[in-house]
């Protein structure tokens, strides 16, 4: 069990030094507030869309791996817990701006970064990793750009031919009518603003990329008898190396830009949001996704995971709010600083749900 307890600590530790790092440069005066304005940007628009085009590229080799089973049971239950996570977000903060930030916490996962590595240290299959996080993490970034965007508080535009409210001639119905226009308007407007998100958001544009490229590479399989005449990694490696750098620096400077953000004054306003936020993403979320997996294998025929399953599972499920949830709030004008504590505390917390977890299933022989 002190394996077990290590492999938690050994995980997830180094993500909150890298954080706590941050947060002491920016006390110190050592980083200022533009260093992490542009660094956000950088770390959104440029490092993490190449850290995903790189996972999918290299950990992806073929779509015949794929596990369909895990990845259509993957798929439903984020979906569960999407819906799930948005009543909770209704029910327990009425600020817009929160209340994308909490859904967004009960549903993602940091399987790119902790995830993958978690999956190996468990002893899982990592080409089973791979093939998930090529469908999960575009699945992830969509629904994220979706609940950003439907709690974002928009503006009223200024009309020079709006009608004031003690015009004598201004009936109610007319008023009314006008009422209902704007809403539609403001309808339609808004669902126009989540598909534009959707396809412009720089993280879907990097996991879209790999999968492009994975299908070139099939394709060129299937025309050269099994043969794969051109990689990126030999015949445009300088490329390939810039962007493996650029994969290598996101995840520890995404971390140190967010330490940057952290306050400990702002808990005092979000602690319920906080609390909320945390329990969903490191309790309730791997409760439902693997207890369900459990209880379908045990009892049904549906699915039937092994042990080479439930570290993936463990990964994708039991890990900390994803590091660019953070980023991606702030580019997305909704609460940072409630997105930032989200990441830290359920960092902090996970060493202990992980390591519960996986004592647990290594007690019912369900890990290896």
């Amino acid at each position: 069990m002190l394996d077990v307890l290590f492999t938690s600590v050994n995980a997830v530790v180094p993500i909150i030094l890298l954080i706590l790092l941050g947060y002491l440069l920016k006390r110190f005066k050592f980083l200022n507030d533009n260093f992490i304005k542009i660094g956000n940007k950088f770390v959104f628009k440029v490092c993490l869309p190449c850290m995903l085009f790189i996972n999918i590229y290299d950990k992806m080799n073929s779509f015949a791996d794929i596990r369909w089973d895990v990845v259509i049971y993957s798929t439903i239950v984020i979906l569960v817990i999407f819906g799930l996570g948005l009543l909770t977000a209704i029910l327990t903060t009425k600020k817009q701006n929160r209340r994308g930030v909490i859904l967004q916490c009960s549903f993602r996962s940091n399987f790119a970064i902790i995830g993958l590595t978690l999956v190996g240290r468990l002893g899982g299959d990592e080409a089973l990793g791979g093939i998930i996080s090529a469908f999960s993490i575009p699945v992830f970034n969509i629904l994220a750009v979706v609940a950003l965007s439907i709690f974002t508080e928009k503006q009223p535009e200024k009309n020079s031919e709006t009608v004031p409210l003690n015009v004598e001639n201004n009936t109610m119905a007319e008023g009314a009518q006008f009422s209902e226009g704007v809403k539609s308007a403001k309808s339609k407007h808004s669902v126009k603003n989540i598909l534009l998100n959707i396809v412009k958001n720089p993280l879907i544009i990097g996991v879209f990329a790999g999968l492009i490229c994975v299908g070139i590479r099939e394709i060129e399989r299937a025309c050269c008898g099994g043969a794969t005449p051109f990689r990126l990694d030999t015949q445009l490696k300088f490329l390939y190396t810039g962007l493996v750098d650029l994969k290598i620096i996101a995840s520890p400077l995404a971390l140190i830009v967010l330490g940057g953000q952290f306050e400990f004054s702002a808990l005092k306003g979000m602690t319920k949001e906080i609390i909320v936020g945390t329990v969903w993403r490191i309790v309730l979320a791997p409760l439902i996704g693997i207890g369900i997996a459990v209880l379908l294998s045990k009892f049904t025929n549906l699915f039937t995971f092994g042990p080479e399953v439930y570290p993936t599972l463990i990964a994708l499920f039991g890990t900390p709010v994803a590091v660019s949830s953070a980023i991606m709030a702030g580019e997305m004008k909704n609460d940072e600083q409630l997105a930032t504590q989200l990441v830290v505390w359920t960092s902090i917390g996970s060493i202990v749900t992980i390591f519960a977890t996986v004592f647990l299933l290594m007690s019912f022989g369900l890990l290896a």
